[in-house]
């Protein structure tokens, strides 16, 4: 089941800002709009009147009126729910306000699946029960719900297996890490599975413990050095026999 997404207004008004009084009051009206069905069917609007961050009158459209929560509250409620009117705006902000406006944040936001980014590399264990640790990370990717796992050998693994929660960059995307305390076994195979709702089938990496990817790169940029140190100086050596054949040596 999703969570709950929650779409919400907040008009805040001050009074005895300007008196120069150390302390203010502070009345404030937070409507919010709950849901987690993408048809939208479970919606409830709840309208808070707020004082000093007290709720001392609510509307709620599961009960469909006024509710107060003090003295003064109860005797707003009252009055405010002999008014047809009134109470008929509340009623209709279910669908005037709050399906309209989730319509347009699932069509914006909500229904823009972008695919995670995954690596998996190793990392170095101190302390841990086993001499080894893969870490698999996922970037960059939306919504936040997303499925990593791992395999050895085709076989799911649960034991051993640490992940962070999926974690906000700020920018609508997440990103999220697990880890994987292992020991090594010869032929065996370890993979890291991700699934998202951007991707039309899991992505799979298999851990290929031959090399580090850093000790590979270094290891590409040593032998094409070597290649063109190589080239210059068998270069050099032709140059230089060619220059020797059209000279003439004198005796002294």
């Amino acid at each position: 089941m999703s969570m709950p997404k929650v779409l919400c207004f907040h008009l805040i008004l001050m009074l005895s800002a300007f008196t120069g009084a150390a302390n203010g009051y502070y009345y404030s009206r937070w409507a919010k709009c709950i849901f987690s069905s993408s048809d939208l069917s479970d919606m409830v609007f709840v309208d808070n009147y707020i004082f000093n961050k007290d709720v001392y009158i609510q509307f709620n459209s599961t009960v469909g009126e006024y509710v107060g929560y003090t003295a003064h509250g109860v005797y707003n409620a009252e009055l405010w729910n002999k008014d047809p009117n009134q109470l008929q705006q509340e009623r209709a902000d279910v669908d005037r306000y709050c399906k309209h406006n989730a319509e347009i944040y699932y069509s914006a936001i909500l229904n823009k699946a972008v695919p995670p980014k995954v690596k998996l590399s190793s990392g170095t264990q101190a302390g841990g029960r086993h001499p080894a640790v893969l870490m698999c990370s996922a970037y960059d990717f939306y919504p936040q719900r997303i499925k990593v796992s791992w395999m050895r050998n085709g076989k799911v693994v649960t034991s051993d297996v640490t992940s962070t929660e999926e974690l906000s960059d700020g920018d609508w995307y997440y990103q999220i890490h697990s880890h994987l305390e292992y020991t090594p076994k010869s032929g065996e195979i370890i993979s890291c599975a991700v699934d998202h709702a951007g991707l039309t089938k899991p992505i799979i990496i298999d851990w290929d413990p031959s090399l580090p990817e850093s000790e590979r790169n270094k290891i590409a940029i040593g032998a094409s050095g070597l290649v063109l140190g190589i080239i210059i100086a068998a270069a050099g050596l032709i140059y230089y026999k060619k220059k020797s054949s059209g000279r003439i040596l004198v005796p002294t």
